[in-house]
């Protein structure tokens, strides 16, 4: 797995302290990108919490994914949460370190109170001694939130920094790209009052044995029913353990939604289950399986493998402005383009970290996340692959059907319903498109929008 080391600096360690009768919560930032370019210490908020425990708690849960593995769980996670100013709520997301939950919690305007809320996108700093001084809060005093450094820290940025040398996975900012594909073909499937959300979160078995297959659970009356098989109506909860975080809020939970696809064929799938609390919502994705992250599910290749997508994403990126909510529709007025297209668009957009999808809202939301905007594309392996094969002028087209020479093989692709190209190699088999195409589909989809490059007839 290919790793860079991204150096995280901070003005000082986050803390909670206590002062005139509140609770004094400081999160200090790193470098970032806000509507004026990059800065070193973006400040995004400075005002009271409505609801004081429930962000507290809501924080912890989204740092206890950025520090968890629940896959091959003895190598290190330790990522500080990225935090993102919409103008009109506070966005505060993770991934675990095997990158198969994304973590998300959405302070909404109606759980902040006061000055105006920035824009924006950075690393903020959770350290232990925060999580644990956290972890204490109880109460009913004030909670005063600082998302930035204040006055006295800026007047004396030049000073001495606190930093973080930590690993960065490319496939953990690949998963943001692949999140917000898969979640974007979400709807809402079941929705339980808070009393039923913790007596069904609680019951639920703390693993799921190896080689009993995903657990799905389905709607009956007021609560939820697990069962083994993929019944209509169904949604998927693979490693019902992955849900650990959402314990950390339940005192504090409205409601439970849960969101999954419209349709699918038996196989185990993603979902995503938010805990609606006072001001502001909690919500972990999983990925299908606890072996299986986001970055591998290949929904992002289609765009990636386009010139089009690529000179699209271009002008739509030009057009965000840190809005909460982005329609597809809306953008392609202003830009000319179709609806097809910008969605292609936003996909390309997300590999970047520049766009992320609320199941809640329905809608993509704008952040810019301060990485390498090339970076997961550089080292997609289908995609690095695909490029290959057609570099080699192993691709031939004849019609609807292509061949691909791959080492000492040669494949047959075939454009099924939908335009979607099925292929005879092990890859097409085990997932029939459900994890994206593979290689061999993906070079003959560039060779067909790029003829000149493949050899053989049309």
């Amino acid at each position: 797995m290919t790793r860079s080391v991204q150096a995280l600096a901070y003005a000082r360690p986050s803390v909670l302290t206590s002062a005139a009768g509140a609770q004094h919560l400081g999160l200090e930032t790193s470098g970032g990108i806000t509507p004026v370019g990059a800065e070193a210490h973006p400040q995004f908020f400075a005002g009271f919490l409505t609801s004081p425990q429930a962000a507290a708690r809501g924080l912890l849960a989204v740092a206890d994914v950025a520090a968890a593995r629940y896959y091959q769980r003895t190598l290190r996670a330790s990522l500080d949460p990225v935090v993102t100013g919409n103008g009109d709520r506070l966005r505060f997301e993770s991934f675990s370190g095997c990158c198969g939950v994304y973590a998300r919690l959405d302070v909404l305007q109606e759980g902040l109170d006061g000055a105006d809320t920035g824009h924006g996108t950075t690393n903020v700093d959770v350290n232990n001694p925060l999580r644990e001084s956290l972890s204490r809060l109880a109460g009913d005093d004030p909670l005063h939130l600082r998302v930035g450094p204040d006055e006295l820290v800026v007047s004396t940025l030049d000073g001495p920094v606190v930093e973080k040398k930590v690993p960065l996975p490319d496939r953990w900012l690949r998963g943001f790209a692949e999140a917000q594909v898969v979640t974007a073909g979400f709807d809402l499937r079941a929705e339980l009052t808070a009393a039923e959300a913790v007596r069904f979160l609680r019951a639920l078995p703390r693993s799921n044995a190896a080689g009993r297959g995903p657990m799905w659970v389905v709607p009956a009356g007021r609560t939820l029913r697990p069962t083994t098989r993929p019944v209509p109506g169904a949604v998927c909860l693979p490693g019902p353990e992955r849900l650990a975080a959402l314990q950390r809020v339940l005192r504090h939970a409205t409601a439970l939604r849960v969101y999954g696809p419209n349709a699918h064929d038996g196989a185990a799938t993603a979902a995503a289950w938010e805990v609606v609390m006072p001001g502001m919502r909690l919500t972990l994705t999983l990925s299908p399986d606890p072996a299986r992250g986001f970055s591998g599910e290949g929904g992002v290749l289609e765009a990636l493998a386009t010139d089009e997508a690529a000179a699209d994403a271009d002008l739509i990126s030009v057009l965000l402005a840190w809005e909460p909510r982005i329609d597809p529709a809306d953008l392609a007025e202003q830009s000319g383009l179709p609806v097809a297209r910008v969605r292609a668009a936003l996909a390309r957009l997300g590999t970047a970290g520049r766009v992320g999808y609320d199941v809640a809202d329905a809608a993509y939301f704008h952040r810019e996340l301060p990485y390498d905007a090339d970076r997961a594309e550089r080292h997609n392996p289908r995609l690095v692959a695909a490029r290959a094969l057609l570099a080699e002028g192993a691709v031939h087209l004849d019609g609807t059907t292509a061949t691909v020479r791959s080492g000492e093989r040669t494949y047959q692709v075939r454009e099924a319903a939908g335009g979607v190209l099925g292929c005879t190699c092990q890859w097409w088999a085990d997932y029939r498109g459900r994890r994206g195409p593979c290689k061999h589909a993906l070079a003959v989809r560039m060779a067909k929008r790029t003829p000149t490059a493949a050899g053989g007839t049309r």
